[in-house]
């Protein structure tokens, strides 16, 4: 389980050696999830399909990947460009996301029975806020990248400060407080400003990390230069790395329904232009000290259908199918989309 100050019912005894070690600001509340965002500003958005990926061809099986379709999201709001973080919610039916300028989005997804996305709507944004109540852009502290859920706790990091903040869940008003940060260590908290905690992972609570938080470092100072991984536990802060290839940065992770750990990596230059792409680890290798490596399931490049790739979640369908969405952060400019994709995970 995550570093967290709420108390499992289950694990008292566990939890109270936990809040006698780790230092935090506050309890949070929990409850099942429902209507989020309800007091939010709701904002018109167009839907335009993208019926394949790889543009020019109508092939849709991508290693162990199927692509059941995309859309380009239009907002009548640029406070809603910029996704950087994403849930999945009621088997893929509802979203909530979290902007790099300190906003919550959460909207419905209108899917096939497949899973395939056929329009959004219902879409409101609300300001992150402070435990003070200020908006976290009046704190400079707006520089949010990514979300982690893990029931009935809510964590999103803040690249810029490189913090974890903590939100009760569910986010039922689109008002609710930060009620808590974890207690990072100080080379933590110090990585560069443009090089943070960009992608944030909530272990599975039955697996070998026991639901701890896992973080990945957005970049190094090269190829030779492994990723910075961090496990954040109710021990503390453990490390692991991850070999960097290609020029490729860290933008977002999951972890798969079997417990294996997705990483999502974005790349762009003048040589080689755009690039996604996704790589698998064991998630039994993914242990204090490890260096990995993993599996490339993934690569993409200006011939598909992909932006400034940032934000990932996973759901399953009631079938027990595995369903990725990948969502690209357009930087509020005209000259980038929002790009909203859905593969199947087979195997």
């Amino acid at each position: 389980m995550p570093v967290i100050s709420s108390i499992n019912p289950l694990t008292h005894n566990v939890l109270a050696a936990v809040i006698l070690a780790l230092v935090w600001t506050c309890l949070p509340g929990a409850s099942a999830a429902q209507d989020l965002l309800t007091q939010a500003e709701p904002v018109k958005v167009r839907a335009k399909p993208i019926p394949t990926f790889h543009i020019g061809s109508a092939e849709t099986r991508f290693g162990p990947l199927t692509f059941l379709g995309g859309l380009e999201i239009l907002g009548s709001d640029r406070k809603i460009g910029g996704l950087s973080g994403l849930v999945s919610l009621d088997e893929g039916q509802r979203f909530l996301a979290v902007t790099d300028n300190g906003h919550w989005v959460t909207g419905d997804v209108t899917q096939g029975p497949d899973g395939r996305p056929d329009d959004i709507s219902n879409v409101r944004f609300a300001p992150l806020l402070g435990s003070d109540g200020k908006t976290l852009r009046a704190r400079w502290g707006h520089d949010t990248e990514a979300l982690a859920l893990s029931e009935p706790e809510l964590y999103v990091t803040a690249e810029t400060r490189n913090a974890v903040y903590h939100y009760p869940w569910p986010l039922q008003l689109g008002s609710e407080r930060m009620v808590g940060q974890l207690a990072l260590p100080e080379d933590v908290r110090s990585l560069p400003r443009n090089s943070g905690l960009e992608a944030l992972a909530a272990a599975p609570a039955d697996g070998p990390l026991q639901g701890a938080l896992v973080a990945v470092a957005e970049s190094s100072p090269s190829d030779a230069h492994d990723l910075q991984g961090f496990i954040f536990d109710p021990t503390g802060t453990k490390r692991f790395s991850i070999k960097r290839r290609d020029g490729f940065d860290a933008t977002d992770a999951v972890f798969l329904p079997d417990g294996d750990f997705l990483l999502m990596e974005r790349r762009f230059n003048l040589r080689n232009l755009i690039g996604m792409r996704l790589r698998r680890f064991d998630g039994e290798a993914l242990t204090p000290g490890a260096v990995l490596d993993g599996q490339l399931i993934l690569e993409a490049d200006f011939n598909t259908q992909i932006d400034n790739m940032e934000a990932m979640s996973v759901h399953q369908t009631a079938a027990g199918e595995t369903i990725l969405t990948l969502v690209s952060d357009n930087n509020r400019s005209l000259l980038q989309r929002t790009v909203f994709l859905r593969f199947r995970l087979d195997g």
